[in-house]
């Protein structure tokens, strides 16, 4: 029993000695107590400063476009199309349980997002937007997605916006392919709304809002009623498959995009859209 008292003794003393030697190095060297707590914070900053983070408190939405740019980071996994023996992989179509309940962000929601990821000040007009080479990029025609003649708006958005939407063009040919309707690609319907598309549509309707999405360069329709069919040039060319089937396919696909919290979607009724506004 002495013996034990001794040893418990023993252990003590020397965490005693070990405590004692670190004081006596933070108070003989640079490095204080308050050095590695000012260390520390710097530390912390460091890290608020990477993800766009301000010192008052946490951004909700910088912290979401920092987790967004480490999703697309990573490569894309090659989608297997056929089995081991070689034969095509069919897999079931299965939608979304309701188009308006499973993508519901409204306006309001979406727009504070664009705000803070999108443009600073507003496009003024075409000609303005070809100048903007810093925050702009234009899209066009291209493998993955088609761009229907615009009216209303102009063929430019935001990198990460532009980056988005080609993922989603990607990841519905597919999901095509892996269902079996053969390969189709997304129709984009509105890009960038300029100051000048606003005044215009405002003069046929005043409802027309003056603080759209579309203003930022962060948002695009795609049309869930518009789809154009690849054909292969050595075969006989095949008509676009059922409508109902590839809205189900685009469903699923921006479900998955939205669940990752790549981007916020509101299913549009009067205007057969997705409204989409990259996070």
């Amino acid at each position: 029993m002495t013996f034990r008292h001794s040893k418990w003794q023993y252990f003590i003393a020397l965490c005693c000695f070990a405590i004692f030697l670190f004081i006596l190095h933070a108070l003989t060297s640079d490095i204080s107590f308050s050095n590695y707590i000012v260390y520390g914070e710097k530390v912390v900053e460091h890290q608020k400063q990477r993800l766009g983070l301000s010192k008052k408190g946490s951004d909700s939405i910088m912290q979401q476009a920092a987790l967004v740019d480490g999703i697309f980071a990573h490569h894309r996994s090659p989608m297997a199309l056929t089995d081991a023996d070689g034969k095509p992989i069919h897999n079931r179509i299965v939608s979304v349980p309701n188009f308006g309940t499973s993508f519901p962000d409204i306006n309001d929601v979406q727009l504070a997002t664009a705000k803070k990821m999108g443009l600073a000040h507003r496009v003024k007009d075409r000609a303005e937007a070809e100048s903007r080479k810093d925050g702009l990029v234009f899209i066009g025609d291209n493998p993955f997605y088609r761009v229907e003649k615009l009216n209303q708006s102009i063929p430019y958005l935001t990198p990460r916006a532009a980056r988005l939407l080609e993922e989603i063009g990607r990841a519905f040919m597919d999901s095509c392919m892996a269902k079996g309707v053969g390969m189709h690609k997304i129709v984009v319907t509105s890009v960038l709304r300029t100051q000048a598309d606003v005044d215009r549509l405002r003069r046929y309707n005043a409802n027309a809002s003056e603080n759209s999405c579309h203003l930022y360069g962060t948002t695009f329709d795609i049309g869930y009623n518009k789809y154009d069919r690849i054909n292969d040039p050595t075969q006989k060319e095949k008509p676009t498959e059922w409508g109902v089937k590839l809205k189900s396919i685009l469903a699923e696909v921006l479900s998955d995009q939205r669940t990752q919290g790549t981007c916020y979607i509101k299913y549009e009724y009067k205007k057969p859209c997705f409204h989409i506004t990259a996070r």
